[in-house]
């Protein structure tokens, strides 16, 4: 077949219209995939800092891996989402608060509730990692009295004071609007010495103390607790489950919103409560008042 000049150059035209197309795609896809990759092509490192003692949510194991119920939550959350590289590291509360508002990381997880306060500084994702157990620390002797919150208000409701900007806070608060005929006493508070609040319920200057379980166990239960001295006169009744979220940087919002469906699809699997049983035996998320 024989090519006249005028067909070849309709078919070097049509072959330079392909190219220029086929690049334009390319640079579609490149501009597309910009959040998840570095100005060089490079994946986006996603920085995750999570509290290294908060055992089980987060800490640093005995081989000095990243480890915890919220931690092994996150890894399983970057599975499924491989157009990123995930960099876990541990840090103090402070660090990781101060260091997730600026940038430093873009992830944080510390066993964190939901405040108004707290959702000016960062997105939470609207699926929560799991739960943290709040209730009351009472004396031994009172327990035939208080079996739950409802029994404890129309006990006494002498509660130790809690700050304003304690999340506890917003727990008796929620609970009294609830109950309007039998309220619980919410007292505001300076900070104090978590010793002191449990030398006032143990002299009866007030009647219960709300905590988080997991602190009460740590801080009393355990033979080498520090106020292990307390553990024959207090006792824990739990009260509810407290949802625990990732706190997310502000300008991450569609990272956000791709962790919040990876988050979704854990719970739907069946993993996240498969970590539950694995980090506390049960499932917390059980206690969580919808």
């Amino acid at each position: 077949m024989k090519f006249t000049m005028k067909k070849l150059g309709k078919v070097v035209l049509t072959a330079a219209l392909v190219g220029i197309v086929a690049a334009a795609l390319t640079g579609c896809s490149k501009k597309g995939d910009s959040s998840a990759s570095g100005g060089d092509g490079q994946k986006k490192v996603v920085n995750v800092a999570y509290t290294n003692y908060y055992v089980p949510y987060d800490f640093v194991n005995d081989k000095g891996e990243a480890d915890g119920f919220e931690v092994a939550v996150m890894k399983e959350v970057a599975k499924k989402l491989p157009q990123y590289d995930w960099k876990f590291t541990p840090t103090s509360d402070d660090d990781l608060l101060i260091g997730v508002e600026s940038g430093k990381y873009d992830i944080g997880t510390k066993g964190i509730w939901k405040t108004a306060a707290r959702e000016k500084k960062y997105i939470f994702t609207k699926n929560y990692i799991g739960a943290s157990v709040i209730g009351l620390v009472i004396r031994k002797d009172e327990a035939d009295k208080v079996k739950d919150m409802d029994s404890f208000a129309q006990y006494s409701g002498k509660l130790v004071p809690i700050a304003p900007q304690d999340a506890r806070y917003m727990v008796i608060d929620t609970y009294n609007k609830e109950h309007p005929d039998k309220p619980i006493q919410l007292q505001s508070s300076e900070a104090f010495q978590i010793a002191d609040a449990y030398s006032w319920v143990m002299e009866g200057r007030y009647d219960g103390y709300l905590e988080v379980e997991l602190s009460y166990k740590n801080n009393i239960v355990k033979d080498d607790a520090p106020y292990h001295q307390f553990n024959d006169s207090l006792t824990y009744i739990r009260y509810k489950g407290i949802p625990t979220y990732p706190l997310i940087n502000k300008k991450e919002q569609k990272l956000a919103d791709q962790v919040d469906q990876a988050i979704q699809e854990l719970r739907d699997e069946g993993k996240i409560a498969e970590l539950e049983q694995q980090y506390f035996g049960e499932s917390l998320s059980q206690y969580i008042s919808q």
